[in-house]
């Protein structure tokens, strides 16, 4: 409730609804070092708008006493921090959403983390927000967090920034201190181009140029931070821009109605109006609008709508609605400014999910071009994105998609990218620009084809994969099954890990991002063997589930074959063919699957070869068996 609002609702309820709903709303977030007073700030804003119900009133009393940095006064920090080890600590993890109202506009914060770690919780409040609030401790000046977060904000899009300096109650409000600091910022915000900079000397705790002018600062004149935020004009004409919709849901209740649900990211659409579907290509008119179950002529952004359209043609969820006189680019390669968020490091090559809109995608990302410095704007060389790192990167996707820069459009820009085994988000990223080879390098089609090379050659194209450990016998089954293979008159080709390292790896190491490139690679040329109609066998240890998958995605479904060579690692050590695990043994080599690098046994292999029990020959004979059933089934 807000000051005067609060009377109006204990009398009239409906009338205190009615009051407040064309209020417009602004979504914020407060950001900056740890221990800046985010989370008092926060606090502050609820007590002083009547949000604190009396029982909250009387625990935070209690808290405030028992766990608050106060010195027993109000700790409005525990308002906001809800997590036991937030209280214990006096510090925010996770991101906690607030909502507040004035008589002049509604309010939804996010409250951030400041330590560094938690940069990516950090990301996910910015990634909705109109206005940034970044505290200063006055006492400390800018900070490394402080330009991390500025760098954020500016990158994901907030134009509007409140530049709070708080604490100035343990400055003695020296104006003096106040004035440096806003230069210092000035001078940062200037390098990264930021737009509008309101500077306001404050104290969360004691109230100062909160909701209220300070005494204590008589020497400033501009605005409370509650004036400010109820007046800035932070509203983006997004009807002003071209339509486009993801669609999130195809409507069919009935053989007579075929609608297209989603939510307008920006523009307006009317009935009659002409638009692509994206990235088909294909055109329709709109024949009805419905918000709810209410028909209308008109929508515009931000509403949820289904539309009609006047032609049977084939829309899916992911798709874009959008205008056909000015429709958003279509392309499957970009260039793409990425947060990493995830604990363990980005690996170039390896296949990611990546969530844009309504659409779900598999994407590789390359090699950064370079990460940023945040304290000093440098670009440096990078082999990868580590947790909280900020870098760019070309991504490729496996299908073309419909996009906006995210300069233009936050939702047709902004993407996740999502761990495909435990859907985990790994990272945030913005879509800068599309890269011309993704529309000037076409597939070019052959007059002789994969299937006329197969039928030559009298087989159906398979790619073996057999995987395990270093010695477990992948090697051997592999010249046994090709021996016989040619025996039977089929067409092979035998890939083996180590030879491929002396030509067409012989440039990576062991790494884990080597190994992800390695079986790239493999993958691409085992591709191509297939299109030739021959019978792969690939012999690679290929730790990684995920580089196995993507090796399986890039041929034709019923095309792979896993074989998984199941051999204890103490059998593996005590074969020892080459002589590594004794290497290993001795410190002489490191990172070595199995011992000290991890290896991620398939879950569900084709075929499953246990060489303590099982024959080479049996091996090759159990593979050749499965080979000739598919082929018979095919």
């Amino acid at each position: 409730m807000s000051h005067i609002a609060g009377d109006l609702a204990a009398e009239d309820i409906e009338a205190y609804l009615k009051a407040h709903e064309g209020k417009s709303m602004l979504r914020l977030i407060t950001c900056g070092s740890v221990d800046d007073g985010k989370s008092t700030l926060i606090g502050r804003l609820l007590y002083e708008s009547k949000l604190v119900f009396e029982d909250h009133l009387a625990a935070l009393e209690a808290d405030s006493k028992a766990v608050g940095t106060q010195g027993g006064e109000l700790d409005f920090a525990l308002l906001v921090d809800g997590l036991s080890a937030e209280r214990e600590q006096g510090i925010t993890i996770d991101v906690a959403y607030r909502f507040f109202t004035t008589e002049a506009r509604k309010f939804i914060v996010a409250d951030t983390p400041g330590h560094e770690q938690y940069t990516r919780n950090m990301v996910t409040g910015a990634s909705t927000a109109d206005l940034a609030v970044i505290l200063i401790d006055a006492r400390k000046g800018v900070l490394t967090q402080t330009r991390r977060h500025s760098y954020l904000v500016n990158l994901l899009g907030i134009r509007h920034i409140v530049l709070a300096v708080n604490k100035l109650d343990l400055v003695d409000y020296d104006e003096a201190v106040f004035n440096q600091i806003v230069a210092d910022y000035q001078a940062f915000a200037d390098e990264l181009g930021m737009g509008e900079i309101v500077a306001i000397p404050m104290s969360a705790l004691r109230g100062d140029n909160i909701t209220e002018r300070s005494g204590s600062t008589p020497w400033y004149t501009g605005p409370t931070l509650i004036e400010h935020l109820e007046t800035v004009d932070v509203e983006v004409d997004l009807q002003a821009e071209p339509f486009r919709m993801p669609v999130q849901w195809v409507n069919r209740p009935n053989l007579d109605f075929r609608g297209f649900a989603g939510q307008i990211a920006s523009g307006t659409v009317a009935v009659g109006d002409a638009l692509q579907v994206l990235p088909s290509g294909q055109r329709s008119t709109v024949a009805k609008i419905f918000v709810g179950d209410v028909e209308v002529t008109e929508a515009v952004a931000d509403q949820s709508v289904t539309i009609t359209l006047t032609d049977e043609i084939d829309v899916s969820r992911g798709d874009v609605l959008a205008t056909d006189a000015n429709p958003p680019g279509v392309a499957d390669q970009f260039e793409a400014h990425i947060v990493w968020m995830s604990d363990y490091p980005m690996l170039p090559g390896r296949p990611y999910l990546l969530k844009i809109g309504t659409r779900t995608v598999g994407v590789t990302v390359d090699h950064p071009k370079y990460k940023v410095n945040v304290n000093s704007l440098e670009r440096t060389t990078a082999a990868t994105l580590e947790l909280n790192d900020i870098g760019v990167c070309n991504i490729s996707l496996d299908r073309t998609i419909a996009f906006d820069p995210y300069t233009e459009n936050r939702q047709m820009g902004g993407f996740i990218l999502v761990d495909r085994f435990n859907s985990a988000t790994v990272g945030a990223g913005l879509l800068q620009f599309s890269l011309r080879r993704s529309s000037n390098v076409h597939w070019q089609n052959t007059e002789v084809n994969k299937e006329a090379r197969a039928a030559l050659k009298g087989q159906r194209p398979a790619l073996v994969w057999l995987t395990g450990l270093s010695g477990a016998g992948k090697t051997t089954i592999a010249n046994a099954l090709e021996r016989k293979l040619y025996a039977l008159g089929r067409h092979t080709y035998l890939l083996d890990g180590d030879n491929v390292r002396h030509g067409l790896s012989r440039d990576l190491g062991f790494t884990n991002g080597d190994r992800v490139e390695n079986i790239r690679r493999v993958s691409e040329v085992s591709n191509l063997m297939l299109d030739a109609g021959l019978i792969v066998i690939a012999s690679f240890i290929s730790p990684f589930r995920s580089e196995r998958y993507l090796a399986k995605t890039r041929v034709q479904p019923g095309e792979f074959i896993e074989v998984f060579v199941d051999t204890p690692l103490e059998v593996c050590e005590q074969r020892d063919p080459k002589g590594l695990f004794k290497k290993v043994r001795s410190g002489e080599i490191a990172n070595f699957t199995g011992v000290d690098s991890t290896y991620e046994a398939p879950r569900a292999p084709d075929v499953r070869i246990d060489t303590t029990v099982t024959s080479p020959e049996d091996a090759a004979e159990q593979i050749i068996e499965l080979l000739e059933r598919r082929s018979t089934n095919e």
